[in-house]
């Protein structure tokens, strides 16, 4: 099982929740994983295994029941010209599966949930944001 797959599979679970308001159930059915934009059938492609959806769905579901509390979290350790509104939506959703798995999640080991998260928004973020995430996470996991 890839834990880089599944931690993919949640942000993107937890965008697509935060962007279109769907229901949680919605998202953990992974029907989006089988459409394209346009709604055609997309392209064949390898199936994510079972074990990637499932380890999404529990950071999924936990960071949307836990939703304020991390909220919370992110907006006592921006820096002050920041608001949690200004944040890209995809830095938002990656930060936030982020913050589950770091502080919800047992076993979880902080230094690497950190690290993958900046791997993740290099490849899915705005040009800068794995700066902005590496330091927001940095100072939640020091105040673990």
């Amino acid at each position: 099982m890839s834990r880089r797959k599944g931690r993919i599979l949640a942000f993107q679970g937890v965008y697509s929740w935060d962007m279109n308001q769907s229901p949680v159930e919605d998202i953990l059915k992974f029907s989006w994983l089988q459409k394209d934009t346009q709604g055609d059938e997309a392209e064949k492609t390898a199936p994510t295994p079972v074990e990637e959806q499932t380890f999404a769905s529990l950071i999924i579901s936990g960071t949307v029941e836990h939703v304020a509390e991390i909220d919370e979290l992110i907006k006592k350790h921006l820096s002050a010209n920041w608001t949690l509104e200004r944040i890209n939506k995809v830095t938002l959703a990656i930060l936030r599966t982020s913050i589950y798995e770091m502080k919800f999640q047992a076993g979880s080991e902080p230094k690497i949930v950190i690290d993958e998260a900046v791997n993740i928004a290099r490849e899915y973020g705005l040009e800068d944001s794995y700066k902005f995430i590496n330091a927001v996470l940095d100072k939640i996991g020091k105040d673990a």
